[in-house]
């Protein structure tokens, strides 16, 4: 009986190396602040000369300088999202249900990524909802904005102030 519960023993014995890998999947969390879907593969993307830490506030900064509320912003993820936003009343809407123009409303989120060391693959995504179905999740119903919509006006403004403050690979950023 002493042998059988000593096999046991040896067989429930966990390596080194396998406790270290436990150790450092527990340390790693896959909490995030992000939505669970990825950006829209008609949003706008650029690359900016600054890494991300230094990109997300001045998001958030400009896009309240335009008069929208930040509904999400959090540094360490590289994301801002704003609340639903009517590009007629220059009003902004948290939640779902309490819009009142569904076909001039947009929501714009930007994920700024790293890119290689010092810069930021930024990606702007403005979306309005045509339709209110409280059965379907907000992204099912959302569609991005045509080019011609004010809100994709206002995203576009919010590239251009980015490149001029940070600059893209290609140009050199102004002084603020």
């Amino acid at each position: 009986m002493w042998i059988a519960t000593r096999d046991l023993t040896q067989q429930l014995r966990i390596p080194h190396s396998a406790l270290g890998i436990l150790v450092l999947l527990a340390a790693c969390t896959p909490v995030t602040t992000r939505p669970d879907f990825l950006p829209d593969p008609r949003a706008a993307r650029l690359v900016l000369d600054a890494p991300p830490a230094r990109v997300t506030p001045e998001i958030a900064a400009l896009v309240t300088a335009e008069s929208l509320q930040v509904e999400r912003m959090n540094v360490p993820d590289g994301y801002v999202e704003t609340a639903w936003y009517d590009t007629q009343s220059r009003r902004s809407f948290r939640g779902t249900g309490d819009v009142p123009d569904l076909a001039a409303t947009v929501k714009i989120r930007c994920w700024a990524d790293p890119y290689v060391p010092g810069q930021t693959h930024l990606t702007v995504e403005t979306v309005s909802r045509p339709r209110y179905d409280p059965s379907r999740t907000e992204r099912d119903l959302e569609v991005v904005v045509p080019k011609t919509h004010a809100g994709h006006t206002i995203a576009d403004s919010l590239v251009a102030a980015l490149k001029k403050r940070f600059g893209t690979p290609n140009s050199a950023p102004t002084a603020p």
